[in-house]
């Protein structure tokens, strides 16, 4: 009887988007105390963070792009350049991005994710710990979460 009641819709919405989002926020702040203490503190709101190696013309030899939230840094892509690979400059993205996300937004801990043909290895080597594993996502390839305590 319930779908009688309602208009099912597929499209994409920006403003009902934003509408569920606000919704969804509100509804989260209601019942979590924790959420509802981030209030009006920095760690409310997402901070963007990036980190860019540049060659010396000015080309993107690499970068990590994150945010931070609520004490943590979400590493949401980190890339180098194929001939650049292999030479530490993703281990100094990584490193600076932890150091900036700890020394000035106060961030303890960081999190991302990585499928197992990219560098779920890598980010083990920097500390980093598997702490959730999807096989088949997409179909024939793991998902790995990993998180990590900031020093």
């Amino acid at each position: 009887m319930v779908s009688r009641m309602f208009r099912i819709e597929t499209e994409v919405d920006k403003e009902r988007s934003q509408f569920l989002r606000s919704r969804l926020r509100d509804a989260n702040m209601a019942a979590s105390p924790v959420l509802r203490s981030l209030r009006g503190t920095p760690g409310e709101r997402d901070i963007p963070l990036q980190v860019w190696a540049l060659d010396p013309a000015g080309g993107v030899a690499g970068g990590l792009i994150g945010h931070v939230w609520a004490t943590w840094l979400h590493v949401q892509y980190l890339w180098v350049d194929e001939r650049r690979r292999g030479s530490g400059l993703g281990s100094r993205l990584l490193s600076r991005a932890e150091h900036v996300a700890h020394a000035s937004h106060g961030c303890v801990s960081a999190r991302l994710e990585t499928w197992d043909f990219q560098a779920p290895e890598f980010y083990k080597k920097h500390g980093y710990e598997v702490v959730c594993e999807i096989p088949d996502y997409p179909p024939g390839i793991t998902e790995y979460t990993l998180t990590k305590r900031l020093a």
